[in-house]
This record gives structure tokens, C-alpha cells and sequence, in this order.
């Protein structure tokens, strides 16, 4: 049977998607399932070079590494380095593919949509489940036409949406609920479930809003995750693997996995 897809989606930046993912890399691994971290396109100077010296982003090498595989470039087909405000070398299946404009770039992206069909299709051929990770947030409704990091990726890989969001910035209600409300109607429908990360204090006093965004928006929410420092570095193995592995406890902890499971199986 062919692999199942999750992807987590956030509502902005830095609101806590790559932890998450390494959370359920770390978690499935435990529980025996073959589990693969992707992520189209990532936009970050920082990188890792795999053994066959193929660079992908940094942060889907520290997914590997939760998974317990070998640093892949299909975990990241696409990794932009910026070389200014508006444009980027772009690094395509871990080799440079050139220097582009932020609109050669836009321009490019249908082709791109193909290639990385394919490498989902074959990635599901191999593997029980299928994490993707988005990039900031869907909602940015200039860069909506062909998607392939958000949303759009999420066509592709026919995968159901978990939204992460960040409570620690403030607002965290009010970047829920705009989210949502600035999706197209079959881009909302895939959304299953809501994470809020980063939260301090006493959680009874949260559920007031617990219970009215579920209200408001109709999706539930799976999980209030505390505050927590995620930083890995790959040089210490040792280090690394105590933390994943207290990520993923942290995480069962604190979120539905029931839900999470029910996600998985149900789909988009």
C-alpha cells in the first residue's frame, strides 16, 4: 500500500514547524514505521552536505537525523541561498542550478512542480509516512499562485494540514483564525488540526480560547506545547539523540497522538 503524507503548515515563521516534524520523525521512528522529512523548498544560508556532497537545507538534516537516516537531498530538492534582497542561488537536487531574480524564481516554479510530484510519488512508494514540512505561512496570498512549499505542496502530496502556531509572539488567536480565513475553501478543508506551541502559564486559563477558536474555525485543537529551547547541533551525537528523544516524549506529552494518528489515516 502506498505511503501515507502529514504536513505541518505554520502561521508564520519560526512558529515551530521544524520541531514538530522532528518530533514526529523521532516519535514514529520509535514506534517502527519508515518515516521520511521533506521539505520542497527552503529559503536559508545555513546548509549540511551529504555524503555524496549534495547541500540541502540545515534544518532537514536535523530531521534526518531524528528519523535515524542518512541525510537525503530528496528531503530537500530546493534550497535558496540569498545573495541579496532580491535574488538567490538556487540549489535543485543538491547541485547549484544558477542565480535567479525573486521573479525568475516565481516564474520558474510550475516547472519546478513536476519534479517534485515525482520525488513524492517514489517517496511514498518507499515509506510508511511521508512528513512534510511547509515554509512561513500560507496565508501569503501574493506568492498563493503556484505554490509548492504550502498549500500548494499539499495538493501535490495529497496530504492533510496541522497548523502550528506560535503563542509566545502574542496574538496567537488572531494568527489562527486570519490564517484560516484567508485560505481558499479546498486549501482549508485539508487543514485537520491545530498545534499551539510556545505556551507559558497556567493552560487552564488558555481554554476559554481553546474552546472558542475550535468554535469559530471548526478544526480542534490537538495540542498546547510548552516552551521549550530546541537546539540541536549535528557534531553532537550524543547530545542529539537525548534530545529527540525528549522532543518526542515532550510532544506525546502534550498532543493528541489518538488525533494525530486519525489525521494520518483519514488523509486530506
Amino acid at each position: 500500500m502506498m505511503g501515507r503524507t502529514l504536513m505541518i503548515q505554520g502561521t508564520a515563521s519560526d512558529s515551530g514547524k521544524t520541531s514538530v516534524v522532528s518530533a514526529l520523525c523521532r516519535h514514529f521512528q520509535q514506534e517502527g514505521k519508515k518515516i521520511f522529512p521533506f521539505k520542497s523548498q527552503n529559503m536559508n544560508s545555513q546548509s549540511y552536505m551529504t555524503e555524496k556532497g549534495e547541500e540541502i537545507a540545515y534544518s532537514q538534516a536535523i530531521q534526518a537525523f531524528a528519523a535515524k537516516l542518512p541525510v537525503d537531498v530528496r528531503m530537500n530538492p530546493i534550497l535558496m541561498k540569498p545573495t541579496s534582497d532580491t535574488g538567490s542561488n538556487i540549489i535543485f537536487n543538491g547541485n547549484l542550478l544558477g542565480h535567479y531574480s525573486a521573479r525568475e524564481y516565481f516564474e520558474m516554479k510550475p516547472k519546478l512542480k513536476g519534479e517534485l510530484a515525482k520525488v513524492v510519488d517514489e517517496l511514498k512508494d518507499t515509506y510508511d509516512l511521508v512528513i512534510i514540512e511547509g515554509a512561513g505561512s500560507p496565508a501569503e496570498i501574493n506568492l498563493n499562485q503556484n505554490d509548492i512549499v504550502n498549500m500548494g505542496m499539499a495538493e501535490i502530496a495529497d496530504a492533510p494540514v496541522i497548523i502550528v502556531a506560535d503563542i509566545d509572539l502574542g496574538g496567537v488567536f488572531a494568527s489562527i483564525y486570519g490564517t484560516l480565513a484567508l485560505l481558499p475553501e479546498g486549501s482549508r478543508s485539508r487543514v485537520k488540526g491545530i498545534i499551539i506551541n510556545k505556551f507559558r502559564g497556567d493552560i487552564s486559563l488558555l481554554q476559554s480560547g481553546l474552546d472558542q477558536i475550535e468554535e469559530l474555525t471548526g478544526i480542534p485543537v490537538i495540542g498546547v506545547l510548552p516552551y521549550h529551547d530546541y537546539r540541536l547541533k549535528a557534531e553532537d551525537n550524543l547530545e542529539m539523540e537525548a534530545n529527540f528523544d525528549g522532543l518526542a516524549e515532550l510532544f506525546r506529552e502534550h498532543v493528541d497522538m489518538n488525533a494525530i494518528e486519525r489525521i494520518i489515516d483519514e488523509g486530506a
